[in-house]
């Protein structure tokens, strides 16, 4: 039985322990999966990102993509239902002599279904027009019995000076109305599970992290965080969202390839705690890693310490300083004139050279 394309794969006691495994042979990957009895071997190649089948789990008679969760069934390799025109190669399997064999020459071919690409997946062109400014407000709070947010209220009164001196276009994203789910780590599973778009947005329609990318990669000139302070760092709601952006900068780490381009980042601190520093170098680092650029100044802070706990007065603070507000209108005002003298900079490469840092060109 050795000859041909047939290959020894082990002895059936040692290979009938696992309901399912990823087994290389030579440039070939199956899935081998045994179940009521019988072994049975598909492709190891998910049609999708091309995921290792053969390290996900079994649901019933399907085999699970563990990296984007596509199904295939794992007998005939076609798709689960509703989708069985998408299919992966099949290969025979005998059992002689207490030995598993697979045919190593697939008994059917891989068919792929065309699939309409995500809106967000077009390329970066920035569409005519104005300058656009998006402010980010990444406080927490109950919507039900919402509370002044003292960042939030410096990010509206920049928004509204951007729109009225420089008639820009403004878009307020508050990631407290949106519902997104966490980071789920695809990355760590294997740089190209780590997909744009992201692929929790990719693969649930109920995902609200698209209209931050779209702002922040598609729409936006100028991005303006505003973020509370949380014991000494930013809101939590502020890393949800910051993870969810790994996407974007592992494109430039696995592809060379820079979504951000030609766009501002600026920030707005504030807090009844301190180290307003801290945060600021943060933002710097996170935004600058993405490939925004910064005016000169690029944030605005307040903090009145760590003693100080009448958070009400702090409120008030803020809302009644001519300061402050004279500070997030000079802020967007700077933000404003870098975009709009780097917008006169046409770049027309795809790759930025990136001191210190090396792209894996995984693609």
């Amino acid at each position: 039985m050795a000859d041909g394309q047939w290959h020894d794969l082990g002895a059936v006691d040692d290979l009938a322990t696992t309901p399912l495994r990823q087994i290389a042979v030579g440039r070939t990957r199956i899935a081998l999966s045994y179940a009521n009895g019988q072994f049975s071997a598909i492709s190891g190649v998910c049609n999708h990102a091309g995921g290792p089948l053969g390290d996900g789990r079994l649901d019933g008679e399907y085999i699970v993509c563990p990296w984007h969760n596509w199904k295939y069934h794992r007998t005939g390799g076609q798709g689960e239902p509703g989708f069985e025109e998408e299919c992966v190669p099949r290969h025979d399997v005998k059992v002689d002599a207490g030995r598993v064999w697979v045919n190593l020459e697939a008994a059917t071919k891989r068919r792929r279904v065309p699939h309409e690409p995500h809106p967000l997946a077009r390329k970066v062109v920035r569409a005519p027009g104005g300058i656009r400014v998006a402010g980010v407000s990444t406080t927490a709070m109950d919507p039900t019995n919402p509370r002044v947010s003292t960042s939030e209220v410096l990010l509206e009164v920049a928004l509204r000076h951007a729109a009225e001196l420089h008639q820009a276009e403004t878009r307020l994203i508050r990631l407290n109305d949106l519902r997104f789910r966490h980071c789920e780590g695809y990355y760590s599973k294997s740089a190209h599970a780590c997909t744009w778009p992201c692929s929790i947005t990719q693969m649930d329609p109920d995902d609200q992290m698209d209209a931050v990318y779209e702002a922040m990669v598609h729409w936006a000139d100028v991005i303006l965080v505003a973020t509370p302070i949380r014991w000494g760092a930013a809101s939590s709601l502020y890393f949800k969202m910051a993870e969810r952006l790994n996407c974007v900068q592992n494109q430039v780490t696995i592809r060379n390839r820079v979504l951000i381009r030609n766009k501002v980042a600026s920030f707005i601190v504030t807090g009844g705690q301190d180290n307003v520093q801290g945060v600021v170098g943060h933002l710097l680092t996170f935004f600058g890693e993405l490939g925004f650029v910064f005016p000169q100044f690029p944030f605005i802070a307040h903090s009145r310490g760590w003693s100080a706990e009448d958070m009400e007065n702090n409120v008030l603070q803020v809302q009644h300083s001519v300061e402050l507000r004279e500070g997030a209108a000079a802020l967007v005002d700077r933000a404003i004139r870098l975009a709009a003298e780097t917008l006169k900079v046409e770049l027309t490469r795809d790759e930025v050279a990136r001191g210190g840092r090396k792209a894996h060109h995984l693609a």
